[in-house]
This record gives C-alpha cells, sequence and structure tokens, in this order.
C-alpha cells in the first residue's frame, strides 16, 4: 500500500458525510466494533490487501469490468459502476484505481484464471459458465414439448401447491416452533414432522420452503428456531392469489444486486453464475436462487418465466390476473356430515380454511380437503375464545347442508363440559383455579401432571404462585376443561401462539456505525497534513524503521536526512543518522515530508 494512497484516502473520507462513510464500512463489511481512532486508521485498513480482496468478492461482473479498465487505462469512465467504485473506496475520487486496489485486482484475475483452468481439467473439458442453470432461451420450447398456455397451467399448479404447502408449514410452526440447526437450515426432526403430516411432499420441499418463508418475513430465525411472524399470521388470513403475488414480490425485491437488471427485475439466468466473478462460492449461491424461483413458480422448470411474471423479469409488475385465470376457483361452503366430518367441494377459501382448522382436524389437503370434529377439537376451539353460539354460527353460515344433529349435540355437549374450572388472577399477586365442581379440584390438585403448578387449596378454591397464562396452559394441556378469567370474572381469550419478536436487523448503517463514526470524526484534526505526518513518525519510530526525513532549516534551505527513527516527543523526533553515525534530534514543525531510503 502506496503511504500517499492511504493519505489521500483519509481526507477523502474525512469530507464524506456520515452516512455516505457509513455505507461505506456497510458495503466493506466493517464490523462496528473496528478499532480505528481516526480517518487515518480507516484508510489503511480499507486499503489493506486483505480488505481490497475482499471487497473484489462482492464486485457485480458490470463493476468488476469497469475496475479493470480503470486498472488498464488509469482511470475508469464515467457511469454508474465507476461511481459505485468510488463509493467503495476503490478508486479515487477521479475514476483513478489505488495501488492496493489494482494488486489485488491482477491476484484475483491470475486467481480465477487458475480455478477455471482447474476446473476443466477435472472435467476433462472446459464447461459452460452456466452449469448448474437452465439455459431458458434454449430449453424452454423442449419442456415436454408443451405449448406456453399447458405450461402454465403446470405453473399454477406448482403456485398453488407452493402456497398451501407453506401456510401449512406456518401452521405447524405455530403449535410447535420449527427446529433450526447451526447453518441456519431446518432440523431434521421438524423436515420429517412436515413430510408426515403431509404438509409437503419430500425434505427439499421443505427446505425450501422455509427458506422462502425466511426471505419472505413470515418466518423469523430466533436463537435455535424458526417462528412465524406478525406478517406471517396476516399472509394466513389472505387468498392463494394474494398469498403467492405477496411472496413473489418479496422474492424479487430480495434478489442481489448484480442479478438485477437495469430497469428493475432480473438478468437472464445464463448469466448469473458469472454475476459475481470473483466470488467462488457465488454460482452455487446463484443455483440455489433459482431453484427457490423455481420452487415458488417465479421461474418455470425450464428457467423460464410463465405468463404472469414476463413483465415482473423486466421490471414490471406481476400480472395477478393471469396467474388467477389457471388457479382452482375458491369455494366458501362445505358439507357437514353425520360423521362429524366437512368436506370443502373444491379449494377452500384460505380463511375459512383458517377458521375450520380452529375447530376441527384436517385429515386429507387437496383441492377437496376433509375435517373432523372431535371432542377435544371443538374443546380447543373453546379454549382459544370461541363459544357454543359462535361455532354454531359458522358452521350454519358455510354449510351446504345446515348442521347435522350429531355436530350440534356435540357442540353442546362439549361446550357444556368446558369451563368447569376458571382461572384468573386473585387481586394479591396470585393465581386462584376454581369450580363448583369439588371433585374436579380434587382431581386436579393431585394430577401429577400439574405439579410444577404448587397448587394449595384456599377457601374452597386452589391458588399458585405461577401466572394465570402458564396455569391455563399447563392445566388446558392436561386436557381439562378451563376457560381463563379477567380480575372481574369476565372470560377473556388468549392467544398460545408463540410469534418471532421484532428485531434491530433493519437499523440503519449510521445507526449500526455510530459509534465508529464518532471515533473517526474525534480523530479529525483542522491540519490533516499535519495529522498524517505525526502518524508516519510515529509509525516509524514504533518499527524503529529508517526513513528519509525533508526538513526546512531556517535559512529557508530544505535538507534530507536518512535516520533510524528511535524517538517521538516534546514535538521533536530522535533517530541515528545512518549517513554520518550521530543521533540527531530534528523538530517536527520544521519536517515537511517523510520518504523511504
Amino acid at each position: 500500500m502506496a503511504a500517499s494512497d492511504a493519505r489521500t484516502l483519509a481526507h477523502r473520507l474525512a469530507a464524506r458525510d456520515d452516512a455516505e462513510l457509513a455505507a461505506l464500512f456497510a458495503a466493506r463489511r466493517i464490523p462496528p466494533s473496528a478499532r480505528w481512532d481516526d480517518a487515518f486508521d480507516a484508510a489503511e485498513d480499507l486499503l489493506d490487501p486483505a480488505s481490497v480482496a475482499r471487497a473484489l468478492v462482492d464486485l457485480t461482473a458490470r463493476e468488476a469490468e469497469t475496475l479493470a479498465a480503470a486498472v488498464d487505462a488509469g482511470a475508469a469512465p464515467e457511469g454508474s459502476e465507476r461511481d459505485a467504485l468510488v463509493a467503495l473506496g476503490l478508486l479515487d475520487d477521479d475514476g483513478r484505481p489505488w495501488e492496493a486496489t489494482a494488486e489485488a485486482l491482477r491476484a484475483a484475475v491470475e486467481a480465477a484464471a487458475q480455478g477455471t483452468a482447474v476446473e476443466a481439467a477435472a472435467h476433462g473439458t472446459a464447461q459452460s459458465s452456466t452449469d448448474g442453470l437452465p439455459d431458458a432461451e434454449n430449453t424452454l420450447a423442449a419442456v415436454d414439448g408443451s405449448a406456453p398456455g399447458d405450461r402454465d397451467a403446470v405453473e399454477a399448479e406448482r403456485a398453488f401447491t407452493a402456497s398451501a404447502s407453506l401456510a401449512d408449514i406456518l401452521q405447524a410452526a405455530l403449535v410447535a416452533p420449527l427446529g433450526r440447526i447451526g447453518a441456519g437450515t431446518l432440523g431434521a426432526v421438524d423436515r420429517r414432522r412436515l413430510v408426515e403430516g403431509g404438509a409437503v411432499p419430500d425434505a427439499d420441499a421443505a427446505e425450501d420452503l422455509v427458506e422462502i418463508a425466511g426471505v419472505a418475513g413470515l418466518l423469523a430465525a430466533e436463537e435455535r428456531a424458526w417462528l412465524v411472524t406478525e406478517s406471517g399470521i396476516a399472509w394466513l388470513g389472505t387468498s392463494t392469489r394474494e398469498r403467492w403475488v405477496g411472496v413473489a414480490r418479496r422474492l424479487i425485491d430480495t434478489l442481489p444486486r448484480a442479478l438485477r437488471g437495469p430497469s428493475g427485475g432480473w438478468i437472464p439466468l445464463r448469466d448469473w453464475p458469472t454475476a459475481h466473478p470473483f466470488d467462488p462460492a457465488w454460482p452455487a449461491r446463484a443455483a440455489r436462487i433459482a431453484e427457490l424461483l423455481r420452487r415458488w413458480a417465479i421461474l418455470d422448470a425450464a428457467g423460464g418465466t410463465p405468463s404472469w411474471t414476463l413483465d415482473a423479469q423486466t421490471g414490471g409488475e406481476i400480472d395477478a390476473d393471469a396467474l388467477a385465470r389457471h388457479l382452482p376457483p375458491e369455494v366458501d361452503k362445505v358439507f357437514l356430515q353425520n360423521d362429524l366430518t366437512a368436506i370443502a367441494p373444491g379449494s377452500l377459501a384460505p380463511h375459512l380454511d383458517m377458521r375450520l382448522r380452529g375447530m376441527a382436524r384436517r385429515e386429507s389437503r387437496a383441492q377437496a380437503s376433509s375435517y373432523r370434529f372431535t371432542a377435544e377439537s371443538l374443546a380447543d376451539a373453546l379454549t382459544a375464545g370461541e363459544t357454543a353460539e359462535s361455532l354454531g354460527a359458522f358452521l350454519a353460515e358455510v354449510s351446504l347442508t345446515g348442521v347435522p344433529q350429531p355436530l350440534a349435540y356435540e357442540i353442546e355437549r362439549t361446550a357444556a363440559r368446558h369451563g368447569a374450572l376458571r382461572v384468573g388472577p386473585d387481586g394479591a399477586g396470585l393465581t386462584r383455579i376454581t369450580s363448583e365442581d369439588e371433585a374436579l379440584l380434587r382431581t386436579i390438585a393431585v394430577d401429577q401432571a400439574l405439579r410444577p403448578l404448587g397448587l394449595v387449596p384456599e377457601g374452597g378454591a386452589l391458588v399458585t404462585r405461577s401466572s394465570p397464562d402458564t396455569a391455563f396452559w399447563m392445566i388446558a394441556d392436561a386436557r381439562y376443561p378451563i376457560v381463563a378469567v379477567d380480575a372481574d370474572g369476565r372470560r377473556r381469550a388468549l392467544a398460545r401462539h408463540r410469534l418471532a419478536r421484532g428485531t434491530s436487523s433493519d437499523a440503519p448503517p449510521t445507526e449500526v456505525y455510530a459509534e465508529l463514526l464518532s471515533r473517526v470524526r474525534a480523530g479529525q484534526t483542522g491540519d490533516a497534513d499535519a495529522a498524517w505526518l505525526e502518524r508516519e513518525l510515529e509509525q516509524a519510530v514504533k518499527a524503529r524503521a529508517t526513513i528519509v526525513v525533508a526538513v526546512r532549516l531556517p535559512d529557508g534551505v530544505e535538507r534530507e536526512f536518512t535516520i533510524e527513527a528511535t524517538g517521538l516527543g516534546g514535538g521533536r523526533l530522535r533517530g541515528r543518522d545512518r549517513h554520518v553515525d550521530v543521533e540527531r534530534t530534528l523538530p517536527v514543525a520544521s519536517i515537511t515530508r517523510v520518504t523511504a531510503p
């Protein structure tokens, strides 16, 4: 690294505002805890060969081409890529590459060439840069020999299946958070749970859809689990069309910038593997992104675009109407049968499916789903806040056959039993469980499953130091007929679902780097040249380096001394003159420059 480059970059960094500096630090992946005390520290680190090499990995193909042209010609042509490289600290304000940038680029090009040669030798021949990704232009017409309309029908089925499967995954995550292993992927136990539960056809689909949900903000990672977010809850209540479009927009909006076209959308798939030419891990990542887009039917099986994403590829809008024309129609009625089952004669509207699944167990999932009512499922609905009246009204509204007598009887019987136990605060900091059935109170008092509550008899009731919510769910899980009440005895509904907490991951760079920016600014002085000179002298003393010091004498003549720097203090530099082998003490105020011998 040339000292003059670091000095010039330090001056340029000091001239940038906080937003520009924070954006630079974020783009260069500088840790907020970096031990910098001024702009000179920042400049030296940014021009460190390892730091520059890491920056090259993140360059897009067009930025890499612009940087290569700048190294060859001495300066980059005007354009957005040049501006981006200047903002990244890889070019100076005039578009000229720093010496460290040029050296790192040459090393990266050489390494890339060697890697290509090794890969070609391993395969016995040079492989196409599009290995691992379908060539949409060459293969689209060959897929099954199908016409565009037929392909759209196939992809619409894929879109419908993906949306339904993702909804089932979120429902499963509401019941029990999905395990997340160290690599950030779905745990094997939960992959098997989702497959065996019919939510997904196989483990690959489970992994893909959980990752898609994470990108779309429907699931969020917290420690070792995937949890449903508030957005995920809202998404579950929308139609299939709205579900699909919402996730698709998010997937497109979060595509890496290297894949974005000039007007939005995405570049041709054949260019994806080389979109980050200096990142050896990029081709695999590009293939993974394409796989997720195919899973969600943004891309078809051949890597082309269904009719509804044709405009989106070039920055336009998703044609939701084109998709809707191929989706199965949604129904808002079901057949209620005497055997306590419900049959949907088509794809049930998602909001009705959610409500129905709150009171019945779904037995099969297809465009015609079936649900079964049981005493346990109805009790769970009552526990969640339903009443016999609300259950009856909802079922009467959605039923094509009325409410069969056996089902109406089961609802009344379960509701009559439900609520025999009541749990709520007692006003003295304890939780009180009451019931008119003394035998039931005695039963739960000795139930070993409830022993952690520490239930104690008091005045014809039971009290515990546990919170009302904790006591409620433990007793409910033990299958006792309990309801929650407030301090005035009024019934209240409890939401059991554990949702993801909001995080600060989207904090602006100026907030993330606030402390580092403060330290860098605090190190700035009015005389940047004097500050840099003092810094060079301090480093020379620390390394006991031999330097050439230019000193302006009292008569105005400038004279050079080659000395081994040994000390700095009191405004003076001390060192041994290498030519005459004597100790010299030079006033720092008279030193005009420092160079290598």
